[in-house]
Parts: C-alpha cells; structure tokens; sequence
C-alpha cells in the first residue's frame, strides 16, 4: 500500500507499449554498498495475524474499521494463465468465471442471487481477476451480519476447492467468455496482439493471454477445466485475506476450522515461479494501423526486478520515486511552451512484470515533427546523465515525498480496509514487504535526508542501457513508408549523447503568491443545524458558507462553491471561448507566479485549489491537509481577483489541440462517438466533437474576459466546507478569503436554458466504423420527468432491477453478452428529465435481436413492475451503500453541494430509510410507467465497416 503509493512516483503511468530506451555506450553498474543499509528482510506489520495452516494454507486477519461494520474477505491463489498448457489456454480465467456458477454449497447461479437478498452487489462487493500469476477473489461483507461472515467463509472455501463445474453451466459460459473476448476487440488489442510479444521477449507470457484463445474456449473437454482445477487450486498455494471490523482471535478460529479441511494433491505438480529472460539483445518493431492518428516511439530497457523486502530495497525505491519526480518536472516546462516539441513524452522508472524493472521513455510525435519530439525526450535525458540534477530539484521532490507520506500518517487510524488486502496480496505473491506505516515513516527518517544528488546521478548510469531495449513505432498505416528504422533511431540517440549540453536552470520566486493585499469581511450571521450537524454562515459580502466538520478523515478539508451562470449566457460564436477559458487560465499560473513558478512553490504542500466553467454554473472546488489550508484558500480568492493568461502557454495548448486532431476521422470508435453526440444533442455545436473549426473560434483573449465576467464578482457565490476542522478556527480564514471576494451584492446571476435535449420520437440508426467484427449497442430512453425524492428512489430501482433482468436474459440465458451497462440518470436544473441507457458489445449476427430483448425487459418491467424478491435486493443493496457512504467526506461535500445547486431539502437523506422501505412493486411500476416511454427511444448500433 503504502510502499506502492510512494516508491514509484511518477507523472507517466508505465504500460508495455509505452516504454523506450537509449543506446548508451560504456556505463557502470551503481556500487550502491558504499553506504551501508540493512538487506535483513523488514519485518511484517506486528498488527496483523499471520500464519499458516499444516496444509499449507496463509492467513492474514487484521481489525481495521474503515469502514466500519465491514470485513473485506479474500481468496487469493498463486495461480494464473501462466500455468495453463497448450489444451488449457484461459482455463484460468474460465475457471473463475465458474466460480460464481455453482459450488458445493451454491448449486448453479445461487452464490450470487443469496449475496444479491443481503445487499451484496455483484461487481462492486462480490468479483474476481485472473492475471499470470494469480487469481483473486473478493467479498465485502457486512461485519455485524455473524451469519453472513460465517456463510462467507463457505463461500470462500468453496472456491478453494468446491466449485462444481456442472457441465451445462460451461456450455452455458462458453459464450459469455466469447463475448467477454469481443468486448476487448479494439484498435488497442490490435496493437497488443503485436507489441506484447515484443515487450515479453517471446516467453511464455506471450502465449498465456489471460482471455485465452477462441479454439480453447468453444472446444475444450470437461475433463482440462477438471484438471487445471483439482492440479493447481491447492491450500499450499492459497492464501486468505480477511481485513475489517472484525474480532480477530474469533475470526481466527473461524478461519482455522474452515480450511483446515482443504487438501493438497498426493501428487503435486511444482509450482515454478516464470521469468521473462533477459538475453542482452535489442528488438525494433514498427507497427501501423489505419485507425492510429498519430506517431509515437515507446522505448523501453528492461533490468532484473528489485523486489522490495529490506531497508536496502526501500532506499532504492524511495531514490527511484524521487528521480521520476525530478525527470518529470524536467519535462513540464517544455509542455508549456508556445510551440511544444511534442504532443507528449517523458521518462520514469517502473516495475513490470515476469521478474522484470523497465526503464522507459515516450514520446507522441507531432505531424511532420517525430525527430524534433523525439530529440526533445532524449535531450532531458542526457542532460540529466551529463550535468546531473540541482541540489534545489532534490530538495523539492524530497519535500513532496515526505509530505505525502506524512499526510499518510495523519491518515493512519483511516485507512481503508481494501488498501490492507492489497497490501497483503503483494506480500502473499511477491514477498513484497509490509512492515506498517511507523515502519516506513522511521525508514523514511532514516534514508531520506542522506540520499545525494550522486545517488539520483546514477540511477541513469545503471538504468541508461544499449542492450535489453525495445524500440516501438506505432503510426498511421499512410505513414508507413516514412517511418525512420532501426539504424536511424540509435544514431538519433547516439548523436544527441554526444552534444554539449548547457546546464538546467529554472525560474522560481519568493515573491507572495497574491500581488493584492486582501480586505478581509466579516461574518454578520450563523445559523446552526443540529440534525445536519452544520453551521452557516453569512458573510459581510453577502456570500454564504456552509460548514460541516467531520472526523471520517484526519486530515482532510474539502471545499465547493457555486453560483449560477456558465457559458449558457454566451452565445454560440464565444461558446469554445467559454467552455476553454478554465483550461487556458488554470494553466497559465497565478498572481505574481508563472506556471513554473507556481508549480514548484506548492512542492511539498498538499493544497489545491481549481475553477470551473459548465453550462449553468462557475465556481471552484479544492481540498486541503489541515495545515495547508490557508494556502488552499488564498488560491482560491487569486483564481478570483487575480487571474493569469500566458499566451505562450495557451498558444502551445491551442497548437497541440490542432495537431491531436490529425486524422481522427480515420478512427471508427472516435468517430462513433462524435457521431452518438450529434444524434443525441440534436446535432448541437455545444455538445458535438472537437473540431479544427471549433478551435479556431478559440481566442484567448476574449477567455480571459468571459473569465473574468464569470469571478470577477462574487455574488450569488454559495460555498461547502466539509473535514477534518474546527469551526470556531476556521471562521478567520472565511471572513478573510471568502468575505473578501468581491461582490456587488447585486441580485445573484441566473443561467439561461438553452432546451438542449435528447430528440423526441424513435430513431433507428446504424454506423458502419468499427474495424473489428463486433457491433455496440446503444438503446437511449428520455424524457420529462418530475423530480422529486419519491420517484428518484423508483428510478433507480428500476434501474437496479433491470440490470438484474438484463444479466439474467442476455447473458446468463442468450450467452450474447459479456455485461451490459445500464445507467438511470435525472436532473432537475435546467429541465427535470430523466435519460435510461443500455449498452452493450456482442456478435453481430445478434445485436438486433439483444436490442429487442432488452426493450421486451424494459417493457416487461414497466407493466408488470419488479418481482418482490428483486425490488428486496435492491433495498438490501441501497441500505448497505447509504449506511457507508454517510460516514464519508466525498459523500456529504457532494451531498451538501447537490442540495444548494437544486434547490433540494437538505434533510431529504434522514427520509431515505422511510422512501426506500415504502417501495413496492406497483410503486415502482406506477411511476416507472408514468415517465418512461418507449415512444422516445433512439436505438444505434455501431457495425463493422463491411456491414451495413
């Protein structure tokens, strides 16, 4: 958890395709003994209970109560597609999915619909993965339910070693699974299927795709899954994970009773333990595709993993964290620059897979533009190795590291639950070391203050390799002929390694943020809530400010505020000024700070502060720890009363706007997509896709303006303060950056309805883009509708119930699909309406008859409303989620904010337990028939190119 969140910091988020390297000559392995750090393996976090089993069964319990009233349980087995043989390819993953299809004690689909009558939701509480290496699976249960817990412990041993695989039910999963593989069937997969054996180096993982193969899941005999199953799901290659609220030495019993029992095979097949090879040669590959509308290289340079397990580990990692920090502040100056280099690039250090670490490197060319972007990467990079990084650089990165590791101790007693089984998981599978919170923050005492410059330095001297490296070309199939070789590429970067290069240097100020003193307001009114546990206030500039402090976190403050307006009240020819203006000035600084600037004074801190432009409505939301809070706040009032606009910067964003466009219309999905919006929004410019067109209506300038029009006066502002703070302290720092705010105390600004609405009447259409053979489905019910609390509860379950349906008929019963989406939204500003969308991915021999299935289900429901027992799973499921919502800050800062945007009563959450018991089935139908209408309903179907 911990480990994880901080050791491998980094802007770019490592992926196999997007990983480069470089062509270095003559480098040195780092000598990192030259100053002495223990390599004994960090104890295991005395607050958890770990043991094993004589079967050879692990276990890990640990009390945690957040949330409370909850028990994360997990199953976790050192098995995956890595095992498979050639007749087993996705038996792993098929395997899983048979999990939920009958067991000793679950026969057929009756796992799920039990959980489902407790109000445990499958996919958010009950689910499953299969990766290479492992299998997981996971319950989240209600702790004070002692029936419950116990039947979750069947239910885990069960999966151990009690599934059914009832014959019928794999016929039945075989075409779910082959929708499951549709589904991915993509312009990524594409490139997948052609990069991965690559990134790889041709091992086994490269044939051991968890989704499997075609041949292997329509074909393959009973007695494969049998044996895969009996072969390697055994208690010596298993784990349980149980973490919450939750007795421990009970549980431990518990635990030992239930799998005790488990068996391991007299005849045991080794587990081995697979290893992409390292054999010291490079790859190059170039892949083109019709559908890719722009040039990038992927470099990646792969060395032997460094597992963390000792102190001498943790410095390695904590020396990793800082150096991609460092290497991507290199680069954010170059993204803001008038004419950028590139559409994207960087570097970073990043664990994989398979036994492996990579050092990689990206770049996302622009048009006609792929050597000046990938000399412009690589350039950082050998001014890093060449002249080092500055001893300001390290302080910074040094100073952010420590502050998100202690505002992760403030945390401590409010860690989630899921955080600890992941934690867990990694110490199960990969040894990865889990001493505890006071464990690391002592290391990190102890390690970070004497890490130099010198040992950032050499992380590029180890990492920076000529062998063991990948090069990738992915680029539009019209670019083929163009696209540089191999040879081109190393004498690229051979020739960059040789130039002289000036030393890095870099803006920075200490000057005050705010180049205007503030005129502090007061505080005139305060009107207490006991019920809502809150405290408004009314400010001397007339604003009001809604304060709930809570104790879910320790450290965190979160704040909202609104007022109505947006770009509604602009006409359509400043719309795209309107609509960007946010962007343009978020990104161009603030007050006497460049973005430069102003990026690295926050270096450290953890304060944030953000504006927003929608349709009806400006305002700002940030957060805060409770130390940073005044900086918070005084971002806040300088996004008001002192905004910037860098034309370089906002000319470079507008330019790489342009050349991300490239091509798009060669993309089926994208242009899917664009064309989905038209069709719902009545071909409305403000909705439709971005277009060339659409960014040249962009001025700058005239952003600025519509910006200011839209802060420059405060009135109408409400605001929500909701965390870890002291009413009575925080009440300063309100009349100071709230009561100062400008404000004309004016009558508040109103929105304009702009009657953008989903079209009336049945519309049938179909689009022939997609590249793969699959077909989309979309199905989109609107209309008016009446909001109120009593019918928004029906909404949603209908929703629920038809979700229920839906998986019950197109997948459980047709094998069509592998999961559909359903999404039930309403509003009441500027018009109460509601919008019901299905979704889903299938053949396409099937997509009209599942289109018609799922209207029949819609129809179905509405005249015969839901079955007692499904409207029952839905209140189940409803209770649980509102019981462990309400102890959160995001819950109520959304809550709170929600109620003042609509208007809404801002007791309707204490009336929830009385609309949710008063639901019946004739309710449900009544007011489900009352709003929604198949006379409104537009049916479009995305078809392969051949098809029409």
């Amino acid at each position: 958890m911990h480990l994880k969140q901080l050791l491998y910091l980094s802007i770019l988020g490592f992926s196999p395709m997007l990983a480069q390297s470089s062509t270095i000559s003559g480098t040195t392995e780092i000598v990192w003994a030259k100053q002495h750090v223990d390599t004994t393996a960090l104890p295991l976090d005395k607050n958890v209970r770990h043991g094993k089993l004589p079967n050879g069964l692990t276990y890990y319990i640990r009390k945690n109560t957040e949330p409370q009233e909850r028990v994360f349980m997990y199953l976790v087995n050192n098995v995956g597609s890595i095992l498979e043989n050639e007749q087993q390819r996705g038996l792993a993953h098929f395997l899983e999915h048979m999990a939920f299809n009958g067991t000793s004690h679950y026969p057929n689909n009756t796992l799920v619909d039990y959980l489902q009558k407790n109000g445990i939701s499958f996919g958010a509480d009950i689910n499953a993965y299969t990766s290479f290496n492992e299998t997981v699976y996971q319950l989240q249960l209600p702790s004070n339910d002692g029936e419950l817990v116990n039947n979750g412990f069947q239910i885990l041993q069960d999966w151990a070693q009690g599934i059914s695989l009832e014959h019928s039910e794999i016929d039945k999963e075989r075409g779910v699974i082959m929708e499951e593989k549709r589904a991915g069937k993509s312009l990524g997969e594409r490139i997948q299927d052609k990069t991965l054996p690559v990134a790889l180096n041709h091992s086994l993982y490269a044939q051991r795709i968890p989704i499997g193969t075609e041949q292997v899941i329509q074909h393959f005999p009973y007695q494969e899954i049998e044996s895969f199953y009996k072969n390697w799901y055994r208690p010596n290659l298993q784990a349980v994970i149980v973490v919450g609220d939750i007795d421990v030495d009970q549980t431990e019993k518990l635990l030992k009773k239930q799998f005790s029992t488990l068996k391991n095979p007299e005849k045991q097949t080794q587990r081995r333990d697979y290893k992409i090879p390292l054999e010291g040669k490079n790859q190059f590959m170039v892949v083109t595709d019709p559908e890719i509308t722009s040039t990038s290289i992927d470099i990646s340079i792969k060395h032997p993993e460094r597992k963390l397990k000792s102190a001498a580990d943790f410095k390695q990692a904590i020396i990793k964290a800082l150096f991609n920090d460092m290497m991507a502040s290199r680069y954010n100056p170059i993204f803001r620059t008038a004419n950028p280099p590139f559409l994207g690039g960087g570097a970073s250090l990043s664990a994989f897979m398979g036994g492996l670490d990579v050092f990689s490197i990206q770049i996302s060319a622009k048009p006609g533009r792929l050597k000046e972007g990938f000399d412009a990467v690589w350039r950082e990079i050998f001014r890093a190795k060449q002249l080092g990084f500055t001893a300001t650089e390290l302080q910074r990165a040094k100073d952010s590291y420590r502050s998100q590791m202690e505002n992760l101790v403030e945390e401590k007693d409010k860690i989630a639950s899921s955080q600890y089984v992941q934690e867990y998981i990694q110490h199960f599978l990969n040894g990865i070391a889990s001493p505890g919170i006071d464990m690391e923050m002592k290391l990190i005492d102890e390690i970070l203050p004497n890490i130099s410059l010198s040992d950032i330095q050499q992380v590029l001297q180890q990492y920076l390799k000529d062998s063991n490296r990948d090069i990738i070309v992915m680029a539009p199939e019209a670019e083929k002929a163009s696209l540089p070789n191999e040879t081109d590429m190393v004498s690229w970067i051979n020739k960059l390694s040789k130039e002289k290069l000036t030393a890095y240097t870099e803006e920075t100020s200490d000057l005050p943020l705010l180049k205007h003193k503030i005129t502090t307001g007061t505080i005139v009114k305060e009107e207490k809530d006991d019920k809502l546990g809150t405290t408004t206030l009314t400010l001397s500039n007339n604003i009001k400010v809604l304060l709930k402090p809570t104790n879910y976190q320790n450290n965190q403050i979160s704040f909202q505020g609104f007022s109505y307006g947006g770009t509604s009240i602009y006409d359509d020819k400043d719309f795209q000024s309107a609509t960007n203006a946010v962007g343009l000035i978020g990104a161009s600084g603030l007050g006497n700070y460049t973005a430069d600037q102003f990026e690295k004074s926050l270096a450290g801190r953890t304060a944030s502060a953000s504006p927003f432009i929608s349709e009806t409505a400006q305002g700002i939301s940030g957060y805060s720890n409770n130390k940073d809070l005044e900086l918070a706040l005084e971002m806040m009032y300088g996004y008001f009363t002192e905004p910037r606009l860098d034309t370089a910067i906002a000319a470079g964003i507008l330019a790489n706007a342009k050349d991300g466009l490239k091509d798009r219309d060669k993309n089926g999905d994208a242009v899917f997509q664009d064309s989905v919006m038209a069709l719902l929004s009545g071909n409305n410019i403000r909705r439709t896709g971005l277009t060339l067109d659409k960014i040249n209506q962009i001025d700058a300038q005239r952003a600025l303006a519509i910006y200011k029009e839209r802060f420059s006066d405060a009135s109408g502002f409400n605001f929500t303060f909701v965390g870890s703070f002291d009413s009575e302290k925080i009440k300063p720092l309100i009349a100071k950056y709230i009561g100062g705010l400008p404000s004309s105390a004016q009558k508040a600004p109103e929105y304009r309805n702009l009657h953008i609405n989903i079209p009336a009447g049945k519309i049938d259409k179909k689009f022939a883009l997609s590249k793969e053979d699959k077909a989309m489905v979309y199905l989109v019910l609107s209309g008016e509708y009446e909001y109120n609390e009593q019918n928004n509860i029906a909404l949603q379950a209908f929703r629920e119930v038809l979700e229920i349906r839906l998986l019950e008929r197109l997948r459980e019963e047709e094998g069509g699909v592998y999961s559909p989406s359903i999404q039930m939204d309403y509003s009441k500003l500027p018009d109460a309406r509601y919008t019901l969308t299905v979704a889903f991915s299938c053949s396409v021999t099937n997509a009209e008859k599942l289109a018609q299935y799922s209207v029949e289900e819609i129809e179905k429901l509405k005249k015969e409303g839901p079955s007692v027992e499904n409207l029952n799973k839905f209140k189940a499921n409803d209770k649980l989620n509102y019981e462990s919502a309400m102890k959160t800050n995001d819950f109520w800062s959304n809550y709170l904010y929600s109620n003042l945007y609509n208007g809404d009563n801002m007791y309707r959450i204490f009336h929830r337990t009385e609309l949710r018991d008063k639901l019946t089935p004739i309710s449900v139908k009544d007011i489900s028939h009352q709003f929604i209408s198949n006379k409104n309903i537009i049916q479009i179907i995305q078809l392969p190119e051949a098809k029409k």
